[in-house]
């Protein structure tokens, strides 16, 4: 099918030609039509499979057919919010992509930046504004928003905001809101807490689903690389460099971690950045500029952070540290392999984390390769500790759907091999990497 069959205007149909794009995505040809009917949305689907677009398109469309000519004072009328300032930017640009030909306004506004201009140009008047939740209600409590006509409501990723602690905040807003509004939710994981939301929040919803939920997409290759833990970095760096990989995500457990892994990439001639927390917007905002254009080719990104990076064919992912909670493992990796484009995905995997790999592997069903790379075989003689959380960690304190990872108590030693993975010697380059490439 292409887009033309799923009924959008005209202006909307040449923005997206102007991408490029033919083919809707199977998240985008479910989910388009039934935004279009004004039916409430709960849909799940892998990262990287056009979901933005899909929510985005059809907002446009509605709140076009629900314009009315003699509005010179213009009211919010499209909400989006997402969990992070990243997510926020790319949603609003998306926004003005494919709204480029319509005569709507939107705007952009998150933590971390000076509220005045966000301030005027809410004064100025938009119909989407895209917002994190913590800066809507500074707006809120200065009363700069008005919040009274939005006919459509986004969630974006509604379970990384629950996991952040951003449910009080949403209620407040929710709160805000016309009862008879459009909502949309969007979650790639179907937690207890996104279902008791949805019951609360959404009208009789049409369920879209275009994956098993918690599954890695199939262009993701994936492999682990068991390591002692003082020979990550080493190791680290030996791949890069050996397989001459020019853009690189890294994912650290904590913001420390980052720093620090940073600071020795670039002490290897290895031209680095990182982004996380405790990073001032501009520095953020310039982290990742560098790392889409080329200047850094490695990104070391906390999970929170990495929210919002969306890069067509970023070819490779690593787990420098494997995260806490076994669903961030599926986002993560969920940055390669976008758009129908192949990817790679590593994990230096430590016997301290191997109860967190097996967690992994429980959630995505499935077995992940252990393959040793020679010079890095890890000493059978070291025993496992309890992982250090950091003080900078950036993870909340349970799980959605409340099956906590134990990586605070002292896990038993236990084997790298496991199910059908083949634990095998590499000589320099890593399975599947020249194809990723």
């Amino acid at each position: 099918m292409s887009f033309e069959s799923l009924g959008l205007r005209a202006e909307l149909l040449r923005a997206v030609s102007e991408k490029g794009y033919t083919t809707p995505s199977p998240i985008q040809l479910q989910a388009i039509p039934l935004i279009l009917e004004g039916r409430d949305i709960m849909g799940g689907a892998q990262t990287g499979t056009g979901k933005t677009a899909g929510f985005t398109l059809p907002l446009l469309q509605r709140l076009m057919e629900s314009a009315k000519p003699d509005n010179n004072r213009r009211a919010i009328r499209a909400l989006v919010l997402t969990p992070t300032r990243e997510l926020a930017a790319q949603v609003e640009e998306s926004v003005e992509l494919y709204g480029k030909h319509l005569p709507l306004r939107s705007t952009v506004i998150f933590g971390g930046v000076k509220i005045n201009p966000q301030i005027q140009k809410l004064r100025n008047g938009v119909d989407i504004l895209v917002a994190t939740p913590g800066r809507l209600l500074d707006h809120v409590g200065q009363r700069t928003v008005d919040l009274s006509k939005v006919e459509i409501l986004v969630l974006d990723e509604a379970d990384r905001m629950l996991d952040m602690g951003f449910i009080r905040d949403i209620r407040k807003v929710l709160a805000l809101l016309s009862k008879d509004k459009q909502t949309l939710l969007f979650s790639a994981t179907f937690s207890e807490e996104i279902k008791k939301l949805s019951n609360g929040l959404l009208k009789s919803p049409a369920l879209v689903e275009v994956a098993q939920r918690n599954m890695a997409t199939e262009t993701v290759t994936q492999v682990v690389h068991p390591v002692d833990k003082n020979r990550k970095r080493e190791l680290l760096s030996f791949l890069i460099g050996s397989n001459n990989w020019q853009q690189v995500l890294v994912f650290s457990r904590t913001k420390h971690g980052a720093n620090k892994l940073t600071e020795s990439l670039i002490k290897d001639g290895i031209t680095a950045a990182a982004i996380h927390g405790n990073k001032s917007q501009g520095a953020r905002t310039k982290a990742l500029a560098d790392f889409k254009s080329g200047k850094v080719r490695v990104l070391v990104a906390t999970d929170i952070a990495a929210r919002g990076i969306d890069i067509d064919q970023l070819p490779h992912v690593v787990n420098f540290e494997l995260p806490n909670i076994a669903e961030d493992y599926v986002h993560r990796i969920g940055r390669t392999g976008r758009a129908g484009n192949e990817g790679e995905a590593m994990s230096l995997v430590c016997v301290d984390e191997l109860k967190l790999l097996k967690d992994i592997e429980r959630l995505i069903k499935r077995d992940i390769p252990k393959d040793i790379i020679e010079g890095y075989t890890p000493d059978p003689s070291i025993k496992a500790e309890p992982i250090n959380r950091g003080r900078g960690n950036q993870q909340g304190s349970r799980k959605p759907g409340g099956n906590r990872a134990s990586s605070n108590r002292n896990n038993p030693r236990s084997s790298y091999q496991g199910g059908s993975g083949n634990q095998s010697q590499s000589g320099n380059r890593s399975r599947g990497s020249s194809r990723a490439a």
